[in-house]
């Protein structure tokens, strides 16, 4: 369905029982809501309803020119504006990647909006800065200085049919589940909107993003070339609601697809909690 909210049109695929708890569902770069697919039989199972959002930059109809248009207060803003657009006053928020950072910052900034936080992959971004004091994090971070590049991250990422970003999927699956992903980002413009949430990323903007107080889970896989132990280890020190820590062993970072069943799991027992 479609969603207009904050002078833009938004994506969200929605599922599950009309009268069930809403979960809003926040996808990471370079994915779309459907990157939730094999997560939500589960949690439809369960009595939830959900709602996958097509963030800023990635719905066409939500696709602003201006770096600055991707700041995260503008993401959080996004996130707010949709499920009032829903009629939701509150939300179970689950984010995966860089729809981790926005569900931290939606928790932070509207508590009461979020019934509970299932942050995969990303932790809290003061437990990142704290890691990216160690060498071993600046360089699994290292990709961030070409993807900041306008212009040549497009050129690297698309070359030779998009071989690189597909690279970069490979965690994902099959061939044909990279595709899923990789494809859309073929679109004019669409892979600069994608890395525009690099480019406005602000160290002020991150530190702007307080602690968590609502019941957390953060899911961290052993596996993420991108996000460290030390990062992941770090998170419980900025949640001070009730706190759960679920490692996936053997587990990429693309864990909604790798591992859509224990996430599911950890999802569910997290919203019964």
């Amino acid at each position: 369905m479609r969603v207009d909210a904050r002078g833009l049109t938004f994506e969200v695929g929605t599922g599950g029982p009309e009268d069930g708890v809403p979960v809003l569902l926040l996808h990471g770069f370079p994915q779309h809501g459907g990157e939730w697919d094999d997560v939500v039989p589960a949690l439809h199972a369960a009595g939830l309803r959900t709602y996958a959002l097509d963030q800023r930059g990635y719905a066409p109809g939500a696709r602003p020119a201006e770096v600055e248009a991707y700041r995260i207060p503008e993401l959080v803003a996004d996130a707010a504006g949709v499920l009032d657009a829903l009629g939701v006053e509150s939300a179970h928020v689950v984010g995966h990647d860089w729809g981790a950072i926005v569900a931290w910052g939606l928790a932070a900034a509207h508590p009461r909006r979020v019934r509970t936080l299932t942050a995969v992959s990303v932790p809290h971004p003061a437990a990142m800065a704290h890691a990216l004091a160690t060498a071993q994090q600046k360089a699994r971070s290292a990709y961030i200085a070409l993807f900041r590049k306008p212009g040549k991250a497009e050129k690297v990422l698309l070359a030779l049919n998009a071989t690189a970003l597909r690279k970069l999927l490979g965690g994902v699956g099959d061939a044909a589940r990279v595709a899923r992903y990789a494809d859309p980002m073929r679109a004019p413009g669409a892979l600069t909107a994608a890395l525009n949430w690099y480019r406005a990323m602000s160290g002020a903007d991150m530190k702007a993003v307080g602690p968590t107080t609502v019941p957390t889970t953060f899911v961290w896989s052993d596996k993420d070339i991108a996000i460290g132990r030390t990062a992941a280890e770090a998170c419980a020190s900025h949640v001070t609601g009730d706190y759960r820590f679920v490692e996936l062993s053997g587990v990429t970072h693309w864990i909604p697809d790798e591992a859509p069943g224990p996430l599911a799991e950890a999802i569910i027992a997290r919203t019964a909690a």
